[in-house]
């Protein structure tokens, strides 16, 4: 297996990539054109400056500005919206119900959860969010905070979204009504004949190896003795759950994926056991909404030689998470 994905620093808390912390040398800060100088600045600001201002509310804006000149991927979530930034993967919400990045000031939609209200109306992995309700969704002001206010809701509320969709002359416009949105992992498990079976996993949540092991010993009753698995449009989640359902296929000591970056070194996750479905056909389903996770089971499920993969172009993400404490 020769699939590389690049670690990228993130200061998140809400995703963790499974490996162990590897021996790495800590590269230097000069403090004279780094932190002295913002830590000054924020000290004459508080001092000398003429009106009141909120420190704190500030010195996030400037982490947040500051992570936007890196990569898409690298953002700031604060305190009070871990537990709204956790939901699609270990609870539920009300909302629109989509998988979204802020891509250079816009809001991409990376998929929409399947059978949730933005998925019903016709939302489409790819599309960008231009306006809200009448108000221009771009620019500066738009963060994940503010995605949240406005996409965020009691179910049976409605909000209007005008969309950019490539190949589309002018905005798309939807009327959403926010519901309640399904969160389970598996959205589908289905004999399709009497030997192949059908499973739908839409993130790689907590309980996501669970759930599709009930689903792959249900269907295995029902005579299953080849798999059809069906990754499109689903957007990633936690790197250890992407290892479990990469597992159910592969034997142990398998390669699964591994980082490197320019400040650390190369760390390896390898399969450390025998799968639930380590034999029978195997076809893997993929689309422009499949991301993270999904390209990681994938394409070590297609370097090994396991499965067949199916559909089109995956989303491109090639980076693996890591979070940091501020």
């Amino acid at each position: 297996m020769k699939r590389l994905f690049s670690a990228t620093a993130l200061v998140l808390l809400f995703l963790f990539s499974g490996f162990a912390q590897a021996q790495q040398e800590w590269k230097p800060l000069n403090p004279n054109t780094t932190t002295r100088k913002y830590s000054t600045l924020l000290f004459l600001i508080n001092n000398f400056y003429m009106d009141t201002v909120n420190m704190q509310q500030l010195t996030e804006k400037a982490i947040v500005a500051t992570l936007k000149d890196l990569d898409p991927h690298s953002t700031y979530i604060s305190k009070k919206n871990i537990e709204r930034a956790n939901e699609p993967l270990v609870g539920s919400f009300e909302g629109v119900g989509i998988t979204f990045q802020l891509f250079k000031d816009t809001i991409l939609v990376i998929a929409p959860v399947p059978g949730g209200p933005s998925d019903k109306v016709g939302i489409m992995a790819g599309d960008k969010i231009i306006k809200v309700d009448g108000e221009k969704a771009f620019g500066p002001k738009i963060t994940n905070d503010w995605v949240m206010k406005h996409l965020r809701g009691k179910k049976g509320t409605k909000v209007m979204v005008s969309i950019f969709r490539h190949g589309v002359k002018g905005l798309l416009d939807f009327t959403i009504v926010r519901d309640i949105i399904p969160l389970r992992s598996v959205d589908a498990a289905f004999m399709l004949n009497k030997t192949t079976g059908y499973i739908k996993l839409s993130r790689f949540a907590q309980k996501s190896t669970e759930e599709f092991n009930q689903a792959i010993d249900s269907l295995k009753r029902l005579g299953l003795k080849n798999l059809i698995f069906d990754l499109r449009g689903n957007s990633g989640g936690y790197l250890s759950t992407a290892q479990g359902i990469a597992e159910e296929f592969l034997g142990p000591k398998k390669l699964i994926v591994y980082t490197q970056g320019i400040h650390s070194p190369r760390q390896n996750l390898y399969s450390s056991r025998a799968g639930n479905f380590k034999k029978g056909k195997l076809i893997v389903l993929i689309n422009d909404g499949s991301a993270s996770a999904s390209e990681i089971v994938s394409g070590a499920l297609q370097d090994w030689d396991r499965a067949l993969l199916i559909g089109r172009r995956s989303f491109g993400k090639g980076l693996v998470q890591r979070p940091f404490r501020l």
